[in-house]
């Protein structure tokens, strides 16, 4: 029977947040969307990690989503990341697999730096903050953050899907109606200054490289990504000592989206050989005889 995802509001530190859970196995999988996004984008992945034998768990960021927003919510990948130690704290996980996308990603990686005892394994799809943006793609990213009308997130969508069809027109309207909702062009406004001003003094790729305990990192990106490019997840792999990376073929930057079992079956087979979720362990030892 197919694991049912549920959905119910929590606290997590002062703020409050929205959570998708499925699945009741052994290790935790932490699910982190990017920007403008929220929880949703992986009810393609919950599912069938549940199946492999994971807990998992998506949230909504602060600032997106059906999470708290306005001027006084976290607006910077340290501030994120504490809001992650927030909510495992909330959530009684003491170590979990964390899968990020895009600034996700960034904020996966950061937390991992802060607190690798808390990280078994590393999962970053199309991830920010592992090299340095290059001169003024924060400017543009931080204009295109603050656009929010229907025309700017149907044309947002064309960038990052490869098959902007993806999505169904009352998905974008959904977008819309939440990236406009009470408090949502504060958020933005913040992010926006944050990516011209000050993400790049964040960057972790070589924090994260120079661990003495390395994390079991996957790098993950769209073939076809059109917003952070393939080559970034290539320089990625080399300064993070030559990790595994794989790129998706027919998709842009959302490939766990676009195509979710050519997305899914390689980071299960990856998470197999770092972790042993209960419900994996009878396959593994059968493996193995």
């Amino acid at each position: 029977m197919a694991a049912g995802i549920i959905a119910y509001p929590l606290r997590a530190g002062s703020v409050q947040t929205r959570v998708l859970e499925c699945g009741t196995g052994g290790d935790t999988a932490v699910f982190i969307h990017g920007v403008g996004a929220r929880a949703d984008r992986w009810r393609s992945n919950l599912g069938p990690f549940a199946e492999a034998g994971f807990r998992c768990l998506a949230i909504d960021l602060p600032g997106h989503g059906f999470a708290d927003k306005g001027a006084d919510v976290p607006a910077r990948v340290p501030d994120f990341s504490a809001f992650l130690a927030d909510f495992l704290d909330t959530m009684e996980v003491d170590r979990a697999v964390l899968i990020g996308t895009s600034l996700g990603g960034h904020i996966a990686a950061h937390f991992a730096c802060e607190r690798r005892d808390r990280v078994r394994a590393l999962v970053l799809v199309g991830s920010l903050g592992l090299v340095p943006l290059a001169d003024g793609v924060g400017d543009l990213i931080s204009r295109s953050i603050q656009e929010t009308d229907r025309e700017s997130i149907e044309r947002k969508v064309q960038l990052v899907f490869a098959n902007p069809g993806v999505l169904a027109p009352e998905t974008i309207d959904e977008e819309f109606r939440i990236n406009n909702s009470r408090g949502a062009a504060e958020s933005f406004a913040r992010l926006g200054d944050y990516f011209s001003r000050g993400i790049n003094g964040d960057v972790v790729g070589e924090r994260l490289a120079a661990l003495s305990d390395p994390v079991p990192t996957l790098l993950v990106w769209g073939a076809e990504d059109r917003v952070v490019t393939p080559e970034v997840g290539r320089a990625s792999r080399e300064l993070l000592h030559g990790c595994e990376l794989i790129e998706i073929s027919g998709t842009g930057h959302a490939p766990y989206l676009e195509r979710p079992e050519a997305f899914n079956t390689p980071v299960l087979k990856f998470l197999r050989g770092v972790t042993t979720p209960q419900g994996n362990k009878e396959r593994v030892d059968a493996g193995q005889r």
